[in-house]
């Protein structure tokens, strides 16, 4: 991480642990990718439908070259391929970018993959891009917003766009089962917690501590300004296109909301930023 160079050894010690713990929790899912590798091609073409608030990067991606932040294992930086763009996907795991190599030859899709953690994006990368693009659950594991900003501005082309679709920071105030406010709407510090199971497989027995921040809507959206990009567009959508939390119920079709909290809270964002 660029940032941790500025700090004490001490502090620099701490982020480095953190790094470290967070490259162990995303590698942790490598045993069960199995399970989205099983009917690969549906899959993507299932979430070409369901990625809600990026349809606007899809369909208009053809020839464009498209940088994808914290790909994981490459299932959108591939969707992106088969659309026709030239794409190249950055995630902190190495098992997670073997496997988007693998997935991307089975698609027969031309997709580059680096593996590095984006703060130290510099290091691996020296090109522009036409669309910048990154979604749901990505910022949470980012410390800093306007070092995160910056590296967006600095790779995008002039007139390039940043296309960004995130899981709302009222989501995260709750606990687990969304009963009570538990943790705090803005930025307060270091969240350390211990998870149950990965997203790739929705139930196993796996236990693991991360470290995360939560990042209000007034954060990212002036570490994006600040950072010389234009906000040309925000929503937010009170539902989520994903059966990710507990407590759910499918309103519509590939729609899912809390189902004691109905429509009351917003559970997802987009913003499309120009630079």
């Amino acid at each position: 991480m660029n940032y941790i160079r500025i700090f004490c050894p001490k502090i620099m010690k701490i982020l480095m642990e953190i790094l470290h713990m967070h490259r162990k929790c995303w590698e942790n899912t490598e045993k069960y990718l199995p399970f989205f590798i099983q009917n690969f091609m549906a899959r993507l073409l299932m979430r070409l439908k369901k990625k809600h608030g990026i349809l606007r990067l899809y369909l208009n991606c053809f020839w464009k070259s498209i940088l994808h932040l914290q790909c994981h294992f490459g299932q959108d930086t591939i969707s992106l391929g088969r659309l026709g763009a030239n794409v190249t996907g950055v995630d902190l795991s190495d098992k997670a970018i073997d496997h988007a190599k693998i997935l991307a030859g089975k698609a027969n899709v031309n997709a580059t993959f680096i593996c590095c953690d984006i703060y130290d994006l510099p290091a691996h990368l020296n090109e522009q891009f036409d669309i910048i693009f990154t979604s749901y659950g990505v910022i949470g594991w980012l410390p800093d917003m306007n070092k995160w900003a910056q590296i967006i501005s600095n790779y995008l082309k002039p007139n390039g766009k940043f296309v960004f679709v995130e899981f709302h920071p009222i989501v995260w105030m709750f606990d687990d089962d969304f009963k009570r406010i538990e943790y705090n709407y803005f930025n307060s510090g270091a969240i350390r917690e211990t998870q149950e199971g990965t997203y790739t497989d929705g139930e196993n027995d796996l236990l693991q501590e991360c470290v995360t921040w939560n990042h209000s809507l007034r954060e990212v959206i002036n570490s994006l300004i600040q950072s010389g990009l234009t906000i040309s567009s925000f929503d937010e959508f009170d539902y989520s296109p994903y059966n990710c939390f507990s407590q759910t119920v499918e309103c519509e079709p590939n729609k899912y909301r809390i189902k004691h909290l109905s429509n009351h809270i917003p559970m997802v964002y987009s913003i499309i930023a120009t630079k």
